[in-house]
């Protein structure tokens, strides 16, 4: 029996019902589909910032967009020796990103793309996908901007899939699969805004924490 071909609307209809693709390396033509036993979860109240990645924040020395480089942005995630981002995988993604379906944050340092991370939006539901860094603190910066704006865009879950240490150190933590899925049946029953009307945030409110999270102006950011 021939597998029907993932398309974006099957794709989102994955993520709705709890999983999410990866594939075996860059050129892999198959895509899997994974329900792992432990979900990696980001709390958006809980998001850990510690007083060195706030002080980086309010330094000024990068830049902070979103939806500015998305193809940019998960190119960079898989330009690593191992990667579950296929060629495919990707062109999906940046299909989702024209639809409104998915969305980056990107973080510069002068003209340099340095780090971001990049995920889908479904109702009120995160899916974080991948993130990278090419400067110190660059993704942990993108990382205190994403979760600051969920916040303010009426988000209910950041899902991050798996749980590693680098997110652990930022308040990531994993749950059962059973209360992953009520979860995110919770968070499908509402609307959020990746893009909330008159959110620019500042890099005072940002460095603040996720929990001050708000409509706060300033010209210096661009969001």
């Amino acid at each position: 029996m021939t597998e029907p071909e993932i398309t974006p609307d099957l794709l989102l209809r994955g993520y709705a019902t709890g999983i999410f693709p990866m594939s075996d390396g860059r050129d892999d033509p198959e895509i899997h589909w994974v329900d792992p036993r432990l979900r990696g979860i980001l709390p958006l109240d809980g998001f850990h910032l510690s007083r060195s990645l706030a002080r980086t924040i309010r330094s000024g020395q990068f830049r902070v967009t979103t939806d500015t480089a998305f193809d940019a942005v998960v190119s960079a995630c898989a330009d690593r020796e191992e990667t579950w981002i296929s060629r495919r995988i990707q062109s999906l993604y940046v299909q989702l990103h024209a639809q409104g379906f998915a969305h980056s944050t990107e973080v510069w340092q002068d003209d340099e793309l340095v780090g971001g991370v990049y995920g889908v939006t479904l109702g009120a539901a995160f899916f974080g996908e991948s993130m990278f860094s090419r400067a110190t603190d660059a993704s942990k910066l993108a990382l205190a901007y994403t979760t600051h704006r969920l916040r303010a865009g009426g988000f209910r879950l950041f899902d991050t899939q798996f749980l590693t240490p680098h997110l652990a150190s930022l308040g990531g933590r994993e749950i059962l699969r059973a209360e992953y899925h009520d979860r995110l049946t919770d968070a499908l029953r509402h609307a959020a805004s990746f893009d909330p009307v008159g959110y620019s945030p500042s890099a005072g409110a940002v460095s603040a924490g996720a929990g001050a999270a708000g409509k706060t102006q300033d010209s210096t950011q661009t969001s």
